[in-house]
């Protein structure tokens, strides 16, 4: 039976949380900004460092491999090691490696750089998701937090395109590095005074250390082939034998997780249904909506031509409605139930992402994009909110850091799968590409993102009634 708390102390515990959901949506603004702010500064980088136009994608690609290969393992890690300290320790890590990031003066030490702030992703995200979701009781409470706590994180990654055109027009490329310096060390700073302190070490010895090595492995080599792919060819030595250790490394954690005493990933999470339904889903919003922000990019600087400046302003938009979006889902979660909010939200984004689409031409103005950007704007917040409530419901508390690490997994490896498959529906790899054949191409990829998005619909429309609930 619930506690019933008095009315003075109410008031005072939400207050007490409010500041902490503060600190955790913050986190989630840097993650999302690290993956995106980093898009309009890539030919300023390129000149300034002297890139090689294949080595150029490695800047965002060494950030989706390292976070991607170790999400799981930071889930993990989340669990045994204590949530504040791999908090604390993540954003630290990114607030290190963005200092050096915005100091370097070579192309190496910049990828380098980048696979860093990989790793502070894949330990942050877990670390605050599973902050999240041991705070705030499973409920209404915890799905305003999650609506804040996406806002951030969904809006981040449109917003990240308007701060670093600023960014990039105003001080030079090094500014999207320096900018998380002091943001990722309040967030540190701040961690240690405001989250519950962890347990002592000596209670969490048991770590499948062979699981945990197995996993990274085989999940960041199978992110670097389906990034390392498309450009050196399906048929290259470097993709064959990283697919090869990745498939083996993949099978031996396999084969370890169901012999040991301690497994990295407990068996007993695939029998919750509502986090594997939202591990499928992160992996499809992931390909899908995560997708349309690369293509409008190229739309935007390579058709029309925009600055750096004018491409983040075109974001704008996006950004405001995916932040209303977050709070709508929420809302509507309440109302309407999760499954029923979740198919709306992907019928909104599909009938955006058609209009979209449809509204792509040489000649036309920004204005006629907004219908489609509004609508699919608004689907993507309110799927963004409803796949990580799906993912938490009904977690034990010691367990939230490893679902959120694999539902989390799952949006990376989706990212890296669908950008692939896009790249190649559309040709924009391809030299010597016209502008007329780049309109073609990313218009092309939009159409297939529509029906990966429907396609998401028609699975939603097949799950139980109860999943509502």
């Amino acid at each position: 039976m619930p506690v019933v708390k008095s009315p003075s102390t109410q008031p005072r515990q939400r207050q007490r949380l409010g500041l902490p959901l503060l600190i955790l949506a913050a986190a989630q603004l840097v993650i999302s900004l690290d993956y995106s702010i980093v898009y309009v500064a890539l030919p300023s980088i390129g000149s300034s460092l002297g890139f090689s136009g294949q080595d150029l994608q490695w800047v965002v690609s060494a950030y989706v491999v390292a976070t991607g290969g170790l999400l799981l393992l930071g889930g993990r890690a989340t669990d045994l090691l204590g949530r504040r300290r791999i908090f604390i320790v993540a954003a630290l890590l990114y607030a290190v490696s963005s200092l050096v990031g915005g100091l370097s003066d070579s192309a190496g030490i910049l990828i380098a750089v980048r696979a860093v702030q990989g790793i502070g992703g894949a330990l942050l995200f877990p670390a605050a998701l599973s902050l999240i979701n041991t705070l705030y009781e499973e409920g209404p409470g915890r799905n305003r937090a999650l609506a804040a706590w996406g806002a951030a994180g969904a809006g981040g990654l449109c917003f990240g395109s308007l701060l670093g055109g600023v960014l990039v027009d105003t001080f030079g490329w090094p500014a999207v590095f320096l900018v998380n310096v002091p943001l990722a060390g309040g967030i540190a700073l701040a961690g240690t005074f405001l989250f519950p302190a962890d347990g002592p070490l000596s209670r969490q010895r048991d770590f499948d250390l062979l699981g945990a090595l197995t996993a990274t492995v085989g999940i960041t080599l199978l992110v670097f082939v389906l990034v390392h792919a498309p450009e050196a060819g399906w048929g290259s030595r470097s993709v064959l034998v990283c697919t090869a250790l990745s498939v083996i490394s993949l099978a031996l954690f396999v084969l370890v997780e169901t012999r040991t005493r301690a497994p990295l990933t407990p068996g007993h999470l695939f029998r919750h249904r509502s986090l594997l339904g939202a591990m499928a889903l992160t992996a499809l919003f992931s390909a899908t909506f995560s997708s349309l922000p690369f293509f409008l990019t190229l739309y935007f600087q390579t058709v029309h031509g925009y600055s750096a400046m004018a491409t983040g302003a075109a974001f704008l938009v996006p950004a405001v409605v995916v932040a209303a979006g977050t709070k709508v889902g929420e809302k509507a979660v309440a109302a309407l139930g999760l499954r029923t909010m979740l198919l709306g939200g992907m019928a909104l984004g599909a009938v955006g992402t058609l209009l979209l689409a449809l509204a792509l031409s040489a000649d036309g103005s920004y204005t006629r994009l907004l219908p489609g950007i509004v609508l699919l704007s608004l689907g993507q917040g309110a799927a963004w909110t409803g796949m990580w409530i799906a993912a938490a419901a009904g977690v034990p508390a010691q367990d939230q850091g490893i679902a959120s690490g694999l539902a989390s997994t799952t949006l990376q490896v989706g990212s890296a799968v669908g950008l692939a498959v896009l790249v190649a529906v559309a040709g924009t790899g391809s030299d010597g590409l016209t502008t007329a054949g780049l309109l073609d191409g990313v218009r092309d990829a939009v159409y297939v993102i529509t029906a990966g998005i429907c396609l998401g619909a028609v699975a939603l429309l097949s799950f139980r009634r109860r999943a509502d609930h």
